[in-house]
């Protein structure tokens, strides 16, 4: 995908999100991450989005920690979470094309503007989804070239770094596979980050397969994993320790 489409995501989803949570309410409960209510959900998205656009605004060249949520609710958060937004997206449609700033992880991507626009409208997908699913109606559905896009996102990029709880003494190979989308991973798992790469690279002790929208829920999280083969094992171990 493009930086353009990364972009006009972003736009689309950070819309939907804040016309989610304005529906259902600040006292909803989010089934997603049981330990929210919706004005959790937005305070935290919007401070994300607030640290992405300084970062790139200022041409930050060193990480920058995330400020703590801001103590508004209602009307008033609502409103402070569609500037946050609008105000990301017009940072990232403004900045030059040869931005260099500080970026936080190793998923390949060309330039640090790449990474900030697709980082920002996977970590908005993921929650605009989380505020959809307050309603108790159908979601929105995530189209398949983005989700693939995100899985590798999170495999090659957030379970690169060092942070990533998901390791093994022994080690282990799972695959990752969406059954709609020709797209595989084979992922190594040991008692250091584990090390993906796009492919089916030798016998592995598990896998988890779906279409590529579920399995890009799954993997955040936010549903089942549609269909495990193998070690049971492996997918527990992901549903135990993935959490970002």
């Amino acid at each position: 995908m493009e930086t353009a489409e990364f972009l006009e995501t972003l736009d689309r989803e950070g819309r939907s999100l804040a016309a989610a949570a304005e529906a259902a309410g600040p006292d909803a409960k989010v089934p997603t991450c049981p330990d929210w209510q919706v004005r959790d959900l937005l305070r935290h998205t919007g401070t994300v989005h607030r640290w992405a656009a300084g970062v790139v605004a200022d041409a930050h060249p060193e990480p920058r920690p995330i400020p703590g949520p801001p103590d508004l609710d209602g009307a008033e958060l609502i409103a402070w979470y569609r500037d946050g937004h609008r105000r990301l997206v017009g940072t990232l449609a403004d900045a030059p094309a040869d931005l260099t700033c500080w970026t936080f992880h190793p998923a390949p991507v060309p330039s640090p503007l790449a990474f900030w626009t697709r980082r920002q409208a996977h970590e908005t997908t993921v929650h605009r989804y989380d505020a959809e699913s307050t309603l108790g109606a159908p979601v929105s559905p995530v189209a398949t070239g983005f989700a693939v896009d995100g899985i590798d996102e999170l495999l090659r990029g957030f379970h690169a770094r060092p942070r990533s709880r998901v390791r093994t003494e022994t080690p282990r190979v799972l695959r990752v596979r969406a059954v709609d989308a020709d797209a595989v991973w084979t992922v190594r798992l040991t008692a250091e980050p584990p090390v993906a790469e796009p492919g089916e690279s030798g016998p592995a002790e598990a896998e988890l397969a779906g279409p590529a929208d579920e399995l890009y829920l799954a993997l955040w999280n936010r549903v089942p994993v549609p269909h495990v083969t193998g070690d049971p094992g492996l997918a527990r171990l992901w549903r135990t320790n993935s959490g970002i």
